[in-house]
Order: structure tokens, then C-alpha cells, then sequence
């Protein structure tokens, strides 16, 4: 007999005007890695949020049945109460509190009603003993790095005697050597008898890691995959409803033109940092051309294309930035968008987007000027921009009228770069165009940029993911310490000789 220690049985959740979930079956086994799979907007975030109490009892339909009960979570602490912890993407630490604090925050070691701190740092090197992180306990937050501080809330969960582990795309902000050092936690954890969900974009990790993998899409349930049914076209055919034969999209023939953006011994010196984070760099990109700018993390790809992009960051400049021929200064970065240059940053949520706002005042938001007439906006002009690009990018919303923090990571992409679109740039440099979202929609994506570069512009792509660097750039730069340690034509580049350089 089958030991399940979660069963959710037709679940089924509504949202004003949207049904975000459609009698969703899904069954874990005591035990097991089970990868949870799907598109943004799937309904992956929004079954886990039912499970975790998120979603109160009586405001979704159908039934949760854990450890061999049925449950009736009316808020997230009768979840972790039974033991569920769930961490999301956006990580729910306090980083001016120690990882002490951090990790009994609410669940403190008292005696006679009175904390034991001296204790409390004991429990939580224990704690951090479990995740394999070597930390002092007094450590802050804010002085860790992001794949230190996963393992922080690992540790959290941990330290409530978690059963069952639910984790949101944990890998999406880690760089390669943090990612496997936490599938390899995610697999000693199991060996300790923890059951662990991971939801996942990475389809890589999906086949080295999951025992199950369950699939779903536009709210149902599609599949559960065994352990020898778990491959990665596979997982696309039923993730998207249908065959994607090249997940990177080729243009019919390349027309690639003149140079129209070079840098010359170009740097960049942080006074915050004390350094420099770009070291004589050269650089080119010609019309029509799609730039893949690689390197690990730290390695000064970001500080680059923030330093053409009108030095946001206020670094002390050397070198010479050429645009069409014509040496250029940048004061601010309305310099540079003026100049038809545009950014679209990593970060959608922190610095891309206004969540708290809708599709059209997104959109609208980098070129006022274009909807508005002597400084007053004209409504009907902003709605038919929106719409476009709504329509131009495949924005899955229930209209313009949604707020981003309301879509999924994938739309919100689509709509920070409706943004940037809509200035009418010459050159787009996109930071991480596909991080955190899933393989149909990076496939749109990634044709959206093959037409733009079609119509003559230009592209410059910072990616982290080697695939996406080899499978859409014409010339790879790589970088490592703020300096460019090579070029490599496409036809020469392989993901060997990319990390050669990137570990120079």
C-alpha cells in the first residue's frame, strides 16, 4: 500500500473572473523529491498556497489530506503547526537580525517564558550543522549571500521539525555552484525522511533530482511522470500542450550591419565598493546582432551594461563609449534613452515594474511623452499602446486593466519589456531575460527577440544560463572580475570554453 503523506483532491480555486485551479488531483509520497511543473500562470504557486494555508479553508472547493487526516488550514501557522514549511523565491528573511534570530524568529527557545538566547545560538548552529553551512550563528543576513541565506531558511524550516518541504523555484537567484550544493541538501534531506516539493523551471535540475514529477496546465492537472518517464522533452510536450523541436528559435538568415555601439578601454570604479567593477573593457555590437554577455556572478556584467546605460549607479567613468560613430557622455540614463538605448533590468519586481499599478501605466511609464500631449496624458492613446503590446507579446491577463503583481513571472516580463519597447530603442540590452519563468515562455521570448533583431535593432544579453547564451547569441563576450576575458564566435563557443574564461 501507496504511503501518501499529502493528497489534494479536486481542488479547485476561483479568482475574480479567472479559475486558477480546475479540480487539481496531486498526491506525494512519504518520502519522495516530487517536482511540481508547469507554465506561469499554471497554477503551480496558487495550489501550494491552498496547501499552506494562504488560501483559508472554505475559500477554495475540494479536499487537503495530510499525514492520513483531512485538514482544514484556516491560516499558515496551522500548516506549520502540522509540520509544512513552505519558501518562496522571495526570500523571508529579516537581514539586519542575525541568522540566529532569523531562524527561531517566532518560534523562540524560552525558559519560564523568558528567551534563552545562549541556547538559542547552540539550537541554531545545530540547525545550521543540518543545512551543511558553515556560518557563525551571530552572523547578519544582509552580510550573506543569496545561496547562504536560502539555507538559512532551510535551517528555519528545519528548526520547526518540518515533514514536508515545499520549495518555489529555489535555484532561480543561485549561481551554479550554490544550485548543486542545494539539490545535494535536498537529497540529504530525504535521506533524513523529509518529503520535499520543488517547483522548478529547470528542467535540468527536474530530471537530476525528482522521484515524481506531476505537470500542470491552465489550472489541471495534466500528468504525473515516474522516475524513467522524467526527461526534458517530455516535460515540454505536456508542459506547453505540444512539441517544442528547438526550444532556442532560429532566424531564417541573418542580416547583420555596421557597428553601432563600441566601447574603448572602458571602466568602471564603485566609490562604494572601493574598486572597480569594470576593467578596460572592448566591446562591440553591430545592427542586427544579438550580444550574449556570460560570466559568473560578481563578474561585472550588470555594473557593464548599467554603465552604458546612463550610470544609474554613478560610477567614476574612463574609456570611450561610441554610438553610430560618434563618441558619447552620458549624464543620466534619459541620456541614453534618448539616444535609442534601453535597459531591461533582472530585477522586475524590485526596480522593473510597478506592481501596485496596472499593464497600461506599466507600459506607458518609460516614455510619457509618447501618450501625452503639453504635459497631459491622453487616456485613449495610453489604452491603444497597452493593448498593443498586450496583444504584440501574448500577455496573458484578464485585461490591461490587471496589476503586474498580480501575473505571473513570465507576463510580468513580457510587460517590462512592452515597456522598453514602446521608447522605440536602437539597442536592448536585456539583464537575465528568462530568469525565474518557464520554458513556453521563454520560447516567446526568445522569437520576440529574433523579430525585433529581424527589423534591425540591436540586443545585448546578460544570461547566467549557458543553453540560452549559446542558443540565441551571434558573438558571446565573457566576463570575469570586471574584466571581458574573451570573444567567441557562435560557432566556436561551447559551454567548456565559456566557463574557461568566466573562471580566469
Amino acid at each position: 500500500m501507496v504511503d501518501y503523506i499529502l493528497e489534494m483532491h479536486n481542488i479547485t480555486k476561483t479568482f475574480p473572473g479567472v479559475k486558477a485551479l480546475s479540480q487539481v488531483n496531486f498526491k506525494v509520497e512519504r518520502g519522495e523529491i516530487h517536482c511540481l511543473i508547469g507554465e506561469n500562470g499554471a497554477g503551480k504557486s496558487t495550489l501550494m498556497k491552498v496547501l499552506s494555508g494562504v488560501y483559508r479553508y472554505g475559500e477554495y472547493e475540494g479536499d487537503i489530506v495530510y499525514d492520513g487526516k483531512v485538514q482544514q488550514f484556516n491560516k499558515i501557522n496551522d500548516s506549520v503547526d502540522a509540520g509544512i514549511a513552505i519558501i518562496y523565491q522571495e526570500l523571508a528573511l529579516f537581514p539586519d537580525l542575525s541568522v540566529y534570530e532569523n531562524i527561531y524568529m517566532g518560534n523562540e527557545v524560552k525558559a519560564n517564558g523568558v528567551i534563552n538566547w545562549n541556547k538559542t545560538i547552540v539550537k541554531a548552529k545545530e540547525m545550521l550543522d543540518k543545512v551543511n553551512l558553515k556560518v557563525n550563528p551571530e552572523t547578519l543576513i544582509k552580510d550573506l549571500g543569496v545561496g547562504k541565506q536560502q539555507l538559512v531558511e532551510i535551517a528555519k524550516a528545519l528548526s520547526k521539525h518540518v515533514k514536508l518541504l515545499i520549495l518555489d523555484e529555489p535555484t532561480a537567484a543561485l549561481n551554479e555552484d550554490d544550485s548543486e550544493n542545494l539539490l545535494e541538501l535536498i537529497k540529504q534531506l530525504k535521506q533524513q525522511g523529509i518529503t520535499c516539493i520543488m517547483i522548478s523551471h529547470k528542467l535540468k535540475e527536474v530530471v537530476a533530482i525528482a522521484d515524481k514529477a506531476t505537470i500542470l496546465r491552465d489550472g489541471q492537472t495534466i500528468c504525473t511522470l515516474e522516475k524513467d518517464e522524467i526527461e526534458e522533452r517530455t516535460i515540454i510536450k505536456h508542459m506547453v500542450g505540444r512539441e517544442i523541436s528547438d526550444i532556442y528559435p532560429k532566424r531564417p538568415e541573418k542580416n547583420i550591419g555596421d557597428r553601432v555601439l563600441e566601447l574603448h578601454n572602458w571602466s568602471a570604479y564603485d566609490p562604494q565598493l572601493g574598486r572597480a567593477v569594470v576593467k578596460k573593457a572592448d566591446l562591440y555590437v553591430r545592427k542586427g546582432e544579438i550580444i550574449g554577455l556570460a560570466g559568473l556572478m560578481g563578474s561585472g556584467r550588470t555594473e557593464l551594461a548599467l554603465s552604458i546605460f546612463g550610470n544609474p549607479k554613478n560610477y567614476k567613468l574612463q574609456g570611450d563609449l561610441v554610438l553610430n560613430g560618434q563618441p558619447q557622455t552620458f549624464k543620466h540614463t534619459s541620456d541614453a534613452i534618448e539616444a535609442g538605448i534601453a535597459y531591461v533590468t533582472e530585477d522586475r519586481k524590485g526596480n522593473g515594474l510597478f506592481l501596485l499599478q496596472d499593464i497600461t501605466q506599466n507600459v506607458s511609464a518609460a516614455k510619457l511623452t509618447g501618450i501625452s500631449n503639453k504635459g497631459i496624458i491622453n487616456d485613449n492613446e495610453e489604452i491603444k499602446v497597452a493593448e498593443h503590446y498586450k496583444q504584440a507579446l501574448h500577455i496573458k491577463a484578464s485585461s490591461i486593466e490587471q496589476l503586474v503583481g498580480k501575473l505571473s513571472g513570465g507576463n510580468q516580463q513580457k510587460v517590462s519589456l512592452g515597456k522598453w519597447l514602446f521608447v522605440g530603442p536602437n539597442i536592448l540590452i536585456l539583464d537575465e531575460p528568462t530568469r525565474g519563468i518557464d520554458v513556453g515562455a521563454k520560447f516567446e521570448i526568445y522569437t520576440v527577440m529574433n523579430e525585433l533583431i529581424d527589423k534591425g535593432m540591436s540586443i545585448i544579453m546578460i544570461s547566467s544560463e549557458l543553453g540560452e547564451v549559446l542558443g540565441m547569441s551571434d558573438r558571446v563576450y565573457v566576463m570575469a572580475e570586471g574584466e571581458i576575458k574573451g570573444e567567441l564566435s557562435a560557432e566556436r563557443a561551447d559551454q567548456e570554453k565559456i566557463m574557461e574564461l568566466a573562471t580566469q
